[in-house]
């Protein structure tokens, strides 16, 4: 016979022993740490771990440790790439996991601040006040379930919104070569837009423009309802790839808090050649221009984060710069973005040395929702301003020499009369805003 007091002891401490158990928290399985083999150009190999790729780690230093993330692997080498300099490695350093990899904090503390693509604060203040953590790669929206796009969205500049007018929730390319007012016209669009929220994310820029353009071209109107992320050229090229990961993930939480927001990413071509320099360090082929085959494969997963969300959801506008190599327009990045965008907007050389900006090339550009969300008359004064400006180009220079007899062609004849109102309704100053009524009147005025 047992003793009732023993057995009432025993259970008594197995359920104290039960409750303890179950307070400790789940940490899921042990991952074993890692030893650095070898460092070559951009790319660190550990041996001893099991790690899936995106996976985060930090790899012991002098004085500190540096970031890192899993890239890949062969046989039991694992391909580390780094988030910040490698300085202070050593042979044989640990390397060890790290828990919750891929989420990021986000929430309106971030609202005015400047961060880069780690989250760490570029503007000197604590860091940001988050509300929730959010994967930094996004969750994949059902296409069916997207809001269609029916409505424009004033971005308050005049050219774009009367004749190249962007859906809420469309994807545009913003092409242009170096010095023709890109940052300019983001500037502009960041001030005068009607989204509730601006996301802008910097990748790959020089140091002296992520400053001019926080404080000169957002200013301090257009960064309270701004974000900035930027990256700049001398970080390592994961650091690069990440931060626009995470401008378009801050983006993607902004949207799903019913917020209309409007996405500039700056530039599309360097988050390219960030991919092209991590896949080139592991080992991928070549191919054109040496972008290996997964850059064309990460552009779609980064442009398909943006756009409407669910019924009665917020939305994402996303421009994204792609800069054009000598003015060559069909180089692999601009004909791959081209492929996956809703349209682009071209910026052109000669309309900047012609006086007349933002420098858009109304012939060349292209926005692929206007049936969605334009009527039949507007459509068709669309069609006639964008006549008028084909038919003044194809005889600038006839017309410049003196050359083209009046009554010869009544189409040019009618391009000549009205050119100074087109170039009126294409030109804007930076200081001026241009709301979507005024755009649609200021056309209406040219072909009265």
């Amino acid at each position: 016979m047992h003793d009732p007091h023993v057995l009432a002891r025993s259970a008594a401490h197995a359920l104290r022993l039960k409750n303890l158990l179950d307070a400790v928290p789940e940490h899921g399985p042990m991952q074993r740490e890692g030893t650095l083999r070898r460092v070559v150009g951009l790319t660190l190999e550990a041996v001893g771990m099991e790690l899936s790729v995106g996976a985060s780690c930090r790899v012991a230093a002098r004085g500190g440790w540096v970031d890192a993330e899993v890239v890949g692997f062969s046989g039991d080498r694992t391909f580390l790439m780094p988030t910040a300099d490698v300085h202070g490695l050593l042979p044989n350093a640990r390397v060890i996991p790290v828990a919750g990899e891929g989420a990021i904090g986000v929430g309106a503390g971030l609202l005015g601040r400047v961060i880069d693509g780690e989250g760490v604060p570029l503007d000197g203040r604590p860091p940001p006040r988050v509300d929730a953590e959010v994967p930094l790669g996004g969750r994949p929206i059902n296409p069916l379930q997207r809001e269609p796009i029916t409505r424009a969205l004033d971005v308050g500049v005049r050219a774009i919104n009367a004749i190249l007018p962007i859906g809420r929730g469309q994807r545009i390319g913003l092409f242009a070569g170096s010095g023709v007012g890109k940052s300019t016209l983001l500037g502009m669009m960041t001030r005068y837009t009607e989204a509730q929220v601006i996301v802008v994310g910097l990748v790959g820029e020089r140091g002296r423009e992520v400053r001019d353009f926080v404080e000169r071209t957002l200013g301090e109107s257009g960064m309270r309802r701004a974000v900035v992320v930027a990256t700049p050229a001398d970080r390592p090229p994961l650091a690069r790839l990440r931060g626009a990961w995470r401008a378009t993930a801050i983006a993607e939480w902004f949207r799903d808090q019913g917020q209309h927001v409007l996405l500039l990413l700056d530039s599309l071509t360097r988050v390219a050649q960030a991919q092209r320099e991590i896949g080139l360090s592991v080992g991928e082929p070549p191919t054109t221009r040496g972008y290996p085959p997964r850059v064309f494969a990460r552009l779609p997963q980064l442009v398909e984060r943006a756009g409407n969300g669910g019924p009665g959801g917020g939305s994402i506008t996303a421009f994204y710069t792609v800069l054009t190599e000598g003015d060559d327009h069909n180089e692999p990045i601009s004909d791959a973005a081209r492929a996956i965008l809703d349209g682009h907007v071209l910026l052109s050389r000669a309309v900047a040395d012609s006086g007349i900006y933002p420098a858009i090339d109304i012939e060349a550009s292209v926005s692929r929702v206007v049936p969605d969300i334009t009527d039949a008359a507007w459509r068709e004064r669309i069609r006639a301003v964008r006549a008028l400006v084909s038919s003044y180009n194809a005889n600038r220079d006839l017309i410049a020499l003196g050359a083209y007899q009046r009554g010869a062609d009544p189409r040019i004849d009618e391009a000549i009369r009205r050119w100074p109102m087109v170039q009126k309704l294409l030109g804007q100053d930076v200081a001026e805003s241009a709301s979507l009524l005024d755009s649609r009147a200021a056309m209406d005025a040219v072909l009265a």
